[in-house]
């Protein structure tokens, strides 16, 4: 409707109104919304409108103003359909150019929905102060769908909670104050192809003092050593913050819970009075005090519960609790081993269900199901994260979540997991990495490991002490949407580059892990999912993630299994299946999914390689198993999986898993091996003696320090595959014409698993662009189209690749292509046709680029460089040289996919190994110096002197690279990569005389 139909008379509006909208006498007449008569047009902001949203191209609903005899006001309903997987709603915001609206006189909101009966929750939200609708705070609750027809649904705006998953600026105070308000939003069910239809939002009831005014407790758990006195901080808040119109009082009693009033504690009880006209914010403190006495105990509970009149009360009991005390399991100079022995003997059933689940942050709101179900474990999934998304919010939040297993028997720690595949990437202003694919490119074992010693600083200062990394995949497709996870297509490159573990975890016997700069590491996914076969994934749209992986015994071993043993080796934590099943052809099981496979978790795993870490299940993926629930819980935790990540379905878990104990379905024995492992790692981690944030690393987080590593494993993750005529490097003094894409885009630079888990195009954390970086060293002009003129330029560089995705959304054939985009095609014709070009693919994966190599004099694959765009700059302009490999084969085209080293067939665009160098001395030579190099080569293998051996391989490659230039054949190719491989598993000798080869045939 028009703003100016808000302010018509109350008479009117009563006229106006249904006989079901009839209201007190005292009761303000109700104020009107959305009447879906037309007056609301579909817009967004800074308009007044309705608009939708969802989480890809199919997930918003189809919305219609529809006229229906039925409808409870006027003539038409708003009506939609929808059909979502991911999630999705609308909104309706109010004009951003207009004053908020205040709804602070009303008791909540209220609007008619024609029921479906469909069981699902709808979640309603409304918007709370801030610049506009969509820069607003969010605050939300949900109703179900139980009925048939038309119902109105009333909301007290006492039922809204602060949303915890997502707020849009970061949240602004926390307080529901009502008088700026900016609309609401709707977000339908996932799951079902549904309809709905809605009408007449508006306003009702009449706002009291008990509604507008709350009694809050500074924490819901008060820990205290025994003997002394916990303090419960009581505040008193107001909507808007105006003084008390009447009296609030607060009657307290300390009653209940597991600890004995005059033994253990001195029992307290009274009455507070906040007065009239106190101002909002005040506070009192009620003390409790415990008791001293000589015997070894769990901790106990006080509760301390609350009665207020003329305000609403806390949403929880304040729980005053006193730690345990005296127990071995508490004692850091006893052995690891004894400690868990300990604890592990006198958990019950139930304890040890909860140690073995965990859940997303999202999922247990302020923490209160940490207590009751006694989890283990929490994680952040991509993209989740506390607002605002800072250091700081980040340790307060988990310091909040810790709090609340303090009030548990055992007072046992969580252990919080976050995606730190490249840094701490779902914070933003974090230092972020290159993904894997570049670290591969590297080949520098020494800068893997600086990079994970930077991300385990990083990620530990915010008080998470877990990430799921490293990815050992093996990458063998590069239309599988994590290609860019993996260090590289050869297994033995990917075992070079675990040096990353040590620089998570510390030394391998796990001393360093209570370090407040290290953090366990997991390696994922086990095993083979890199190997996944393209169209054989089930997983909705997907085609190749989550697929299957069809292997000889041999090619599993030598291929898939051989990082573990390395990882293991290496004192590798913890350990996560993978989604994908495993066809191990003529063993005659077919294709089982990697969390049911006890010969591979129990059997090779922990068996034969002798891992001693846990295994942690991945998202949701024993849902994917055959069978009903109790079938997916057997299996999984009986092949060997000792966590399960159950994000949303915790209490199911925790319920059937004891279920099926008592059953006899799993065996006790199964579950204390599994409850041991993990205590060990929170043992190993010093969580008992601090389970909260140490956040004195915090100042470095986004460092020019930590930047400087980005910034080195940027450049050297550079891979020149073309350099006719010395393009490369720039002259500082050359003026240069920059278009693409990707050239000043931080979102693509960075990739997926960026802020958010698919990450996303432009600017969402704290870094600097390639144009940037190019922009500090020389004469530049960026025309991203390359729309502008392009005469008087001495050199173009065009920057081009990917837009970011992650896992499974990624994967070639699910809306996504090897080939560059038509703009990006465009930009490089028309600057590699005016000028001296250099094309440079910022991309996850080899792009197919052969139908204009002939057109551009110098291409770079980029990757994706991380935050760190100087990195980039540093090459171009020549302040370090080029010396990355490519750590996959880049095709000539699709249709050769898959392709890797050590193919029978193998004719690529570029062959594995393949880097071209801007040393300033390229070592020269011809087939006599490549002999006399691998004699050297074979004497410093006998010798056991690896580093030799490898610069004098890389030398023989510079020579052999330099004649071949652009001739790159098939009988070039294969020996070529099969040098670089030869090389990484240290036969020097061998990659020389497979250089010689491949000189010979160039």
């Amino acid at each position: 409707m028009p703003r100016t139909a808000l302010l018509v008379t109350a008479a009117l509006l009563a006229a106006a109104l249904p006989l079901s909208s009839a209201h007190a006498a005292d009761d303000p007449a109700p104020t009107p919304v959305d009447r879906f008569e037309g007056e609301v047009p579909f817009a967004s902001q800074p308009a007044e409108g309705i608009f939708t949203w969802g989480g890809d191209s199919d997930d918003p609903p189809a919305l219609q103003l529809a006229a229906r005899t039925d409808a409870p006001e006027g003539e038409k309903v708003l009506a939609g359909t929808y059909d979502i997987s991911g999630y999705g709603g609308f909104t309706h915001d109010f004009a951003a150019t207009e004053p908020a609206h205040d709804w602070s006189a009303h008791k909540g909101i209220r609007f008619w929905w024609d029921g479906q009966n469909n069981g699902k929750k709808t979640a309603f939200e409304i918007k709370d102060g801030g610049a506009n609708g969509e820069a607003s705070e969010l605050w939300t609750t949900s109703f179900t769908d139980d009925f048939t027809g038309w119902k109105q649904i009333e909301i007290p705006f006492t039922d809204f909670a602060y949303r915890t998953d997502y707020q849009p600026v970061g949240g602004i105070d926390h307080v529901l104050g009502l008088t700026q308000m900016w609309g609401y939003a709707v977000t339908l069910p996932v799951g079902v192809h549904g309809q709905f239809a809605m009408d007449d939002v508006e306003l009702y009831g009449k706002a009291d003092q008990s509604l507008r005014a709350s009694v809050t407790t500074d924490a819901a758990v008060y820990p205290v050593e025994e003997g002394g006195t916990a303090k419960v901080k009581l505040t008193v808040a107001t909507t808007g913050s105006t003084p008390l119109d009447d009296p609030v009082t607060v009657t307290y009693r300390s009653e209940g819970g597991t600890a004995d009033p005059g033994k253990d504690y001195t029992p307290v009880s009274g009455t507070l009075t906040f007065p009239a006209g106190t101002a909002s914010g005040a506070s009192r403190t009620v003390q409790v005090p415990t008791l001293r006495d000589k015997s070894a105990e769990a901790a106990e509970t006080i509760p301390l519960k609350l009665t207020v009149t003329g305000a609403k009360a806390p949403a929880e009991t304040p729980q005053v609790v006193i730690d345990a005390h005296g127990l071995p399991y508490l004692d850091a100079k006893l052995p690891v081993k004894k400690r868990v022995a300990d604890l592990l003997s006198r958990m019950s059933l139930a304890e040890k269900a909860g140690q073995m689940t965990q859940a997303e942050r999202g999922a247990v709101g302020e923490g209160a199901d940490v207590t009751a179900y006694g989890l283990g474990s929490l994680l952040s999934g991509g993209g989740s994260t506390p607002t605002p998304n800072t250091a700081e919010a980040w340790a307060k939040m988990i310091d909040g979540f810790q709090l609340r297993a303090q009030a548990t028997r055992f007072q046992i720690p969580l252990i919080y997991g976050v995606d730190a595949v490249h840094g701490h990437n779902n914070l933003v202003g974090a230092t972020i990495m290159p993904h894997n694919i570049g670290i591969g490119a590297t080949r520098d074992p020494q800068l893997a490991q600086k990079t994970g010693a930077v991300t385990a600083s990083e990620v530990r200062s915010t008080g998470v002490p877990w990430v799921f990394a490293p990815c050992l995949c093996v990458t063998r497709d590069e239309r599988w949407g994590r290609s860019y996870e993996s260090f590289g297509e050869d297994p033995a490159l990917v075992k070079g580059m675990e040096t990353i573990i040590q620089g998570l975890q510390g030394r391998a016997d796990g001393r360093d892990l209570k370090d407040d700069d290290k953090v366990l590491a997991t390696a994922k996914h086990f095993v083979g999912d890199g190997g996944t076969e393209y169209g054989s994934s089930t997983t909705g749209t997907y085609t190749i993630d989550q697929g299957v992986t069809k292997v000889t015994r041999q090619q599993l071993e030598a291929v898939h299994l051989a990082p573990y043993q390395t990882a293991v080796d290496r004192g590798i934590g913890t350990v996560m299946p993978s989604y994908s099943s495993l066809d191990i052809l003529g063993d005659g099981q077919g294709p089982v999914k990697m969390h049911a496979r006890a010969d591979m978790i129990n059997g090779v795993l922990k068996g034969r390689m002798g891992f001693d870490g846990f295994v942690i299940s991945d998202w949701n993926a024993i849902d994917q198993l055959p069978g009903d629930y109790k079938a997916h819980v057997d299996t999984s935790v009986n092949a060997g999986v000792d966590m399960m990540m159950v994000p949303y379905s915790y209490k199911e878990f925790t319920a059937t898993l004891v279920d099926e104990v008592k059953a006899g379905r799993v065996s006790e024995k199964r579950i204390d091996d599994a409850v041991s492992r993990i205590l060990t790692q929170k043992f190993r981690l010093g969580l008992f003696e601090k389970p909260y944030a140490d956040t004195s690393g915090a100042g470095q987080i986004g460092s020019a320090a930590h930047r400087a590593v980005a910034r080195q494993a940027a450049a050297e993750s550079q891979v020149l595959l073309k350099n006719s005529g010395g393009v490369l490097p720039l002259n500082k003094n050359q003026k240069v014409y920059v278009a693409g894409s990707n050239a000043d885009d931080l979102g693509n630079q960075t990739g997926g698993w960026t802020v958010t888990w698919q990450g996303a195009s432009g600017t969402h954390t704290q870094g600097t662009t390639i144009l940037a970086g190019m922009r500090k060293d020389g004469d530049v002009t960026y025309s991203k189209d390359a729309s502008a003129p392009t005469t008087g330029y001495d050199v173009g560089v065009v920057v081009v690749g990917e837009t970011p995705y992650a896992e499974g959304v990624g994967d070639v054939g699910n809306g996504h292509d090897l080939q560059l985009s038509a703009a990006d095609k465009a930009a490089v014709d028309k600057v590699c046709a005016a000028m001296k070009c250099a094309v440079l693919i910022v991309s996850g994966r080899p792009q197919l680029i052969g139908d204009r190599l002939g057109d551009i004099d110098a291409l770079v694959a980029s990757w994706l460089p991380g935050t760190e765009g100087d990195g980039v700059a540093d090459v171009l302009y020549g302040k370090r040289p080029f010396t990355g490999q490519l750590p996959v084969t880049w095709p000539k085209s699709e249709a050769q996919l898959p392709i890797n080293v050590g193919d029978t067939a193998y004719d690529p665009q570029f062959p594995y190994g393949w880097g071209l160098t801007t040393l300033t001395k390229v070592p020269g030579g011809g087939l006599t110096t490549l002999k006399a190099l691998g004699v050297a080569a074979t004497a410093a293998q006998r010798a056991g002197a690896d580093q030799a051996g490898r610069a004098l391989v890389t030398k023989a490659r510079l020579i052999v690279q330099q004649q071949t230039g652009d001739g790159i054949t098939a009988a070039f190719a294969k020996p070529f990569a099969d040098a670089d491989h030869l090389s990484l598993t240290g036969r020097y000798g061998a990659a020389v005389a497979e250089l010689i080869s491949a000189y010979r045939a160039s």
